[in-house]
């Protein structure tokens, strides 16, 4: 038997440089719901639709895109996210658990890349209706932290930016969550992964009753 958590579902989204953890995290969210016996939806960007891996193959591959290359490909991967599975998904009261969202897109092109951040704002609203979460983690690490966890695996373009860009990026992600902490609740991730579980369901399971 499932359980409804309301009229509109709930959407959350986690967020954090390369390596933060965030992706193992949504994943133990997620687990976790299906446990209770939630309707839950897990998603990436960009990613999971058609349109979406494809555009996630040429951003991890390619080498000739700049910022606003960058910005508009990963609009359009999140317009048909947000179209096809997440609204969809909030509509039949389904909890939406989303590795990456538009605040990557600020961080990254942003405050990474140096593309102003009206500018993105705008381009943010057009492609997700303006759709915002309810819960919004970020997992937050000092970069030189982070990739001594990555050198383990192979690198991709963005883990390939030198330490400055990665720093640019925490330090935009730690100023958009302060700019709404009613929304945001940041976790140092230079904890154990069960840990920082127990902190994001404690979050989470107060959205539920």
């Amino acid at each position: 038997m499932t359980k409804s958590v309301g009229n509109r579902g709930l959407f959350i989204v986690f967020e954090g440089v390369e390596g933060s953890g965030k992706s193992t995290q949504s994943h133990l969210l997620t687990r976790q719901l299906d446990r209770e016996g939630i309707n839950c939806l897990h998603l990436r960007e960009p990613g999971d639709t058609e349109t979406g891996e494809k555009i996630r193959e040429w951003l991890q591959t390619s080498s000739d895109l700049d910022g606003y290359s960058e910005l508009f490909l990963l609009s359009a991967s999140r317009r048909a996210l947000v179209k096809n599975k997440i609204i969809p998904a909030l509509a039949n009261d389904h909890v939406v658990v989303l590795d990456r969202y538009t605040y990557s897109t600020l961080a990254y092109q942003g405050f990474g890349r140096g593309i102003d951040i009206q500018h993105i704002d705008y381009v943010n609203m057009l492609a997700t209706d303006d759709l915002n979460p309810d819960i919004a983690f970020l997992l937050d690490i000092n970069p030189e932290d982070s990739f001594q966890r990555k050198q383990k695996g192979t690198l991709d373009r963005w883990e390939l930016e030198n330490i400055d860009f990665h720093k640019k990026v925490r330090d935009g992600y730690l100023k958009i969550s302060e700019n709404d902490q009613n929304l945001w609740t940041v976790i140092n991730a230079n904890q154990t992964s069960e840990s920082i579980s127990e902190k994001v369901w404690d979050i989470v399971r107060r959205h539920l009753r």
